[in-house]
């Protein structure tokens, strides 16, 4: 029967995710709303398709990749238009996630060797919303997506500017690429494997009490109104 219950109460918090987040209902929390959800996998979808038909453009080495668009001159026309779309995407969530991407004083000891731990210890009991490492990673995504842009645009029009700045941008291009996607294999691991019950927040829209009081014990009590140290 308790079962049951706690069925019904994620259906009813995923239902309120369609316009709302941070409310409470039942045993779960609506941490991110449907449209977020649409923009983060919206942006994942377009960064692998960019990834898929880039990487034979990068390297004859990965020329077998070109197979899953039919061929290497359609890798040529998506991989531009894919990274057109995962920029658009990009400016949707830092114009939807910017204010809770604030750093705050709290974060700071993660400016230093407490960003390589990856994980928030059980005594930060400031920890709101995002932890001062999931905000360095987001700001560091958005920056590197960005540059992916801008240099992708030298790229993609070559004869338009000079040769230095054409060198500038190959080299801006890959090194960025790499950083990207060693942040999203970071990302994945926290969200999937170290911290069991994230993966959740992205496809329900919701987490479990227990899970926003472990982890994000300010904004359990922001969103609750109880005492997070209360078990």
């Amino acid at each position: 029967m308790n079962g049951t219950n706690e069925s019904a109460h994620a259906e009813a918090g995923v239902a309120i995710a369609r316009d709302r987040q941070d409310v409470a209902v039942g045993d779960v929390i609506v941490r991110h709303k449907r449209s977020a959800r649409i923009v983060h996998w919206g942006m994942a979808l377009c960064f692998l398709a960019c990834v898929l038909s880039g990487m034979p453009i990068w390297s004859p080495v990965f020329g077998w990749m070109a197979n899953f668009f039919g061929g290497l001159e359609t890798c040529r026309w998506l991989h531009p238009w894919a990274g057109v779309a995962f920029v658009l995407f990009t400016w949707l969530m830092l114009g939807q996630w910017r204010g809770n991407m604030r750093i705050e004083p709290v974060d700071r000891p993660w400016f230093g060797p407490r960003m390589l731990s990856l994980a928030t210890a059980p005594t930060d009991e400031q920890v709101g919303k995002f932890n001062g490492g999931q905000k360095i990673l987001f700001w560091a995504s958005i920056l590197l997506a960005l540059a992916l842009g801008a240099s992708g645009v030298v790229l993609w029009w070559p004869e338009s500017f000079a040769a230095g700045l054409r060198q500038a941008a190959i080299l801006v291009h890959d090194a960025c690429f790499i950083c990207l996607v060693c942040a999203i294999v970071v990302h994945a691991y926290l969200g999937t494997a170290a911290e069991p019950g994230t993966f959740r927040s992205m496809t329900r829209g919701t987490v479990t009490r227990a899970w926003a009081r472990l982890h994000h014990p300010r904004w359990y009590r922001e969103v609750t109104g109880e005492d997070a140290k209360k078990r």
